[in-house]
């Protein structure tokens, strides 16, 4: 018998090839900053086509990275109101495209409905009247798109800690973030506490349907909000949130023209790189802005007299995953910019649309999070390591 184990391994880690990524820890979970990264590359990509091919893949590689890192926290199990969410923004994009008409011309005509008829100063609105399939082929790719980048966005809500965000945003802006952390953690909890209550009634025999019934179950969930409501501001105040420096007077007007002006540079350089006509001054005037909003966050944040314990540290880890993200929007839009008939398939005339290859092939480098990405622990890690 020895009385070292330096030399032993974890047999729960030896099992494991040499690429495959470690078990998630603290010390070397991602930031949430790269897993917003790789979403809003995603994203990106779903706004610079209408594909639906396309669109789909993007929607399949999100999924799969989601199944593949998403932990048991409550955040975590949000991925699926943002699908049922997407599919009823395309329900939502069709209805109005059968009610109130498309500027979309056709020939082949589906159903009619009856038209309303309009003053003379509505000129150009209809409500009612033939319905095409051109029409509805335009709003379902529409719909598609706007559903896509829902999904995106909900897959980095699933992935990314709102604590850990919280703790990455700069010091300007950490009274907003714990606003938008509470408001964030406040509805998962409150489903955690109406599931826990559903089935212990369920357990004693009581019915859980009903208005009875949810108004005994409304009053718990109620009181625990309020609980946790109490215990994050006696928290906040123990840790002296709220203290403020003092900066001169220059400093401060020095700060609101970097951030207002910063500001306006991203809205107008996003715009620039989501319209095909402003693809070349868009990207200047984002970058600008960017550096220009973040001198005036940096010093704004002297006004924040706060620390950071255990600070995250950007690793090789979390430059692949947000680096991915990047790659995917970038050459979404050059694809955009060499053949921009394949990324908008046309509807009239009614065509089946076809999957790009070299496209589709750059939406794949959005998979590598699923392999470089920590593996989150599962409810049975802790015995398998013992």
């Amino acid at each position: 018998m020895t009385g070292s184990t330096a030399g032993r391994t974890d047999p729960a880690t030896a099992r494991l090839p040499a690429w495959r990524a470690p078990a998630a820890t603290r010390s070397n979970a991602l930031p949430a900053g790269a897993w917003w990264l790789w979403a809003l590359g995603l994203a990106t990509a779903a706004s610079r086509t209408t594909n639906p091919l396309l669109l789909g893949l993007l929607v399949g590689v999100a999924g799969y990275v989601v199944a593949a890192r998403r932990t048991d926290a409550p955040w975590a199990r949000s991925y699926g109101m943002f699908i049922r969410i997407g599919l009823f923004v395309i329900v939502v994009r069709l209805l109005f495209s059968v009610f109130l008409g498309s500027p979309i011309p056709g020939t082949h005509v589906v159903f009619t409905l009856p038209e309303v008829p309009l003053p003379a100063w509505a000129k150009g609105v209809r409500i009612g009247g033939r319905v095409t399939a051109e029409q509805l082929l335009f709003a379902l790719y529409d719909g598609a798109k706007l559903a896509a980048l829902l999904i995106c966005v909900g897959a980095a809500n699933s992935l990314a800690n709102p604590a850990r965000l919280l703790k990455s945003l700069p010091g300007a802006l950490y009274e907003a973030g714990v606003a938008v952390v509470v408001a964030m953690t406040f509805a998962p909890n409150m489903v955690a506490d109406v599931l826990r209550l559903r089935t212990a009634r369920r357990l004693r025999g009581r019915p859980t349907g009903g208005v009875r019934a949810v108004l005994q179950i409304g009053l718990p969930v109620l009181e625990g909000a309020l609980e946790r409501s109490v215990a994050v501001a006696a928290s906040m105040d123990a840790r002296g949130y709220g203290r403020t420096a003092r900066v001169p007077a220059a400093v401060r007007h020095t700060t609101n023209v970097l951030t207002l002006g910063g500001l306006l540079g991203v809205c107008a350089g996003t715009y620039g790189l989501l319209a095909a006509q402003g693809a070349v001054y868009g990207l200047p005037l984002l970058i600008a802005g960017l550096v220009a909003a973040m001198a005036g966050l940096r010093l704004g944040g002297a006004r924040s007299a706060r620390t950071r314990y255990r600070p995250d540290r950007w690793g090789v880890r979390a430059w692949l995953v947000a680096g991915s993200g990047a790659v995917v929007a970038a050459a979404m839009i050059r694809a955009g910019s060499a053949d921009p008939a394949a990324l908008h398939p046309g509807v009239v005339p009614l065509t089946a649309p076809v999957l790009p290859l070299w496209p589709a092939a750059a939406v794949l480098p959005g998979l590598l999070p699923a392999l470089v990405a920590p593996v989150p622990p599962s409810p049975t890690g802790f015995e398998e390591q013992v």
